[in-house]
C-alpha cells in the first residue's frame, strides 16, 4: 500500500488524479490523506469524486472515503476493464480532468473504449477541450494509441453542461517520442469564443491580440457557440513542426476584454521566446505518458510547482520513471526512464 500526502507540494487535486491514474496502470493500491489541503475548500469536490468513481469503475476497484468533502481515500484496483463508459460531473467541474485520470490505463488496455464525459469543458482551472484535442492527444497518438475527441456541447463556469466524447484504440505499449526541438512555426491563429454574450467582447479581445502579435487578418476568428450559461474563452494556437500549442484565457465578470487578451498573449510570447517545443501546461500533461513509455525526452520552460508536485507523485509509484535536467539557458530537459516493463 502506497501512502500519499495530499498536502505535498501545491496540495491540489492533481496529487489525487495522478495517484488514481498510476494505481490503475501499475495495479498498486494507495491511501491518500489531506486531499486538496492546499485549497480553500479541502477534500473531494464533485469533480474529484467523479474522477475517483470513474477510476473505480474502470479498474474494478474497492474504494473507501469516496464522498464529498472526504480528505482521505483508499483505492485498491483490480483489473482495468475497457468498454463504453459515461461519466457526468454534475457541475462545471472539469470533465477534461476526469479524462486525465482514466485515460492512461485505457491507452494500453486489451480492447478499445468509448467515453462520454459531461461537465465543464472550458473553465479557468483546467485544460480546455481544445488543448486536449489539438495539443495533447496528437502527441499521445504519436506514442502508439489512436485517440479521437469530439465536442458535443460547450460547458462554461458556473453552469457546466458541456459534453464531449473520446474514442480510444489502444496500443500494446506506449512508444517513446522525442520533443527536443520545436521546428519552424507553420500556422497560428487566435479564436475568441463567446456563448450568450456580445460578439463585441470577442472582437475587442482579438483586436488586442492583433496589436501585440502583428499577425495577418486571416489569423483571427470570432466564434459564437451554444452553452448553458454565458461564457468566453480566448484561444491562441501556434502550430509548429513538432507540436501545436494552445494558450487559453477566460473572460470573467469585471475583467476587461483587453486584460483577457493580455494574459494569453503573454503566455504565447513567453513560449515563443524560449524556443522550446513544450509549454508549461503541456509539460505537466506529458509527465505521466512519458513515464509509462519508459523513454523519450522533451524540452520545456522552467517547471511550475504544480509540475514538480506531479513528478514527485509519479515517483512514488515508479521511483525511476523520470529524470530532470536543468539547462544553462533556464529550460528543462525531461527524460522518461526505462520503466515500461515495471509498469506493465
Amino acid at each position: 500500500m502506497i501512502h500519499i500526502d495530499g498536502s505535498h507540494g501545491e496540495g491540489g487535486g492533481q496529487v489525487l488524479r495522478t495517484s488514481l491514474a498510476l494505481s490503475l496502470v501499475t495495479g498498486q493500491p494507495f491511501r491518500i490523506e489531506n486531499i486538496r489541503a492546499g485549497r480553500d475548500k479541502p477534500g473531494l469536490m464533485r469533480q474529484h469524486l467523479t474522477a475517483v468513481r470513474a477510476a473505480a469503475e474502470i479498474g474494478g476497484a474497492k474504494v473507501e472515503g469516496d464522498a464529498i468533502g472526504s480528505q482521505t481515500v483508499t483505492f485498491r484496483p483490480r483489473v482495468v476493464r475497457p468498454g463504453v463508459y459515461h461519466f457526468a460531473v454534475g457541475t462545471a467541474g472539469s470533465a477534461t480532468l476526469v479524462l486525465q485520470t482514466v485515460l492512461p490505463a485505457l491507452l494500453t488496455a486489451p480492447e478499445p473504449s468509448e467515453l462520454t464525459l459531461e461537465g465543464g469543458t472550458h473553465n479557468p482551472w483546467a485544460p480546455p477541450f481544445d488543448f486536449l484535442q489539438k495539443c495533447f492527444l496528437p502527441l499521445v497518438e504519436r506514442m502508439g494509441p489512436r485517440v479521437s475527441a469530439e465536442l458535443d456541447q460547450y460547458g462554461f463556469f458556473p453552469a457546466g453542461g458541456g459534453c464531449f466524447r473520446i474514442h480510444i484504440e489502444p496500443a500494446e505499449r506506449l512508444s517513446p517520442i522525442d520533443l527536443a526541438e520545436r521546428g519552424e512555426v507553420q500556422a497560428r491563429c487566435a479564436r475568441a469564443i463567446v456563448a450568450n454574450l456580445s460578439k463585441r467582447i470577442a472582437k475587442r479581445e482579438l483586436n488586442a491580440v492583433a496589436k501585440k502579435m502583428n499577425w495577418g487578418e486571416e489569423c483571427f476568428r470570432v466564434e459564437e457557440v451554444r452553452a448553458a450559461c454565458p461564457g468566453n474563452v480566448l484561444l491562441i494556437e501556434i502550430e509548429s513542426e513538432a507540436v501545436t500549442e494552445v494558450f487559453a484565457s477566460f473572460g470573467r465578470v469585471g475583467v476587461r476584454a483587453e486584460a483577457v487578451a493580455r494574459s494569453a498573449v503573454e503566455e504565447a510570447r513567453t513560449y515563443l521566446a524560449a524556443g522550446v517545443p513544450v509549454g508549461r501546461y503541456l509539460a505537466d500533461q506529458l509527465m505521466l505518458p512519458f513515464a509509462l513509455a519508459g523513454g523519450g525526452t522533451f524540452r520545456t520552460l522552467p517547471l511550475s510547482r504544480h509540475a514538480r508536485t506531479n513528478i514527485d507523485v509519479i515517483r512514488r509509484f515508479m521511483p525511476d520513471a523520470l529524470h530532470i535536467e536543468e539547462q544553462e539557458d533556464g529550460t528543462v530537459q525531461v527524460y522518461g526512464a526505462g520503466v515500461q516493463d515495471e509498469a506493465a
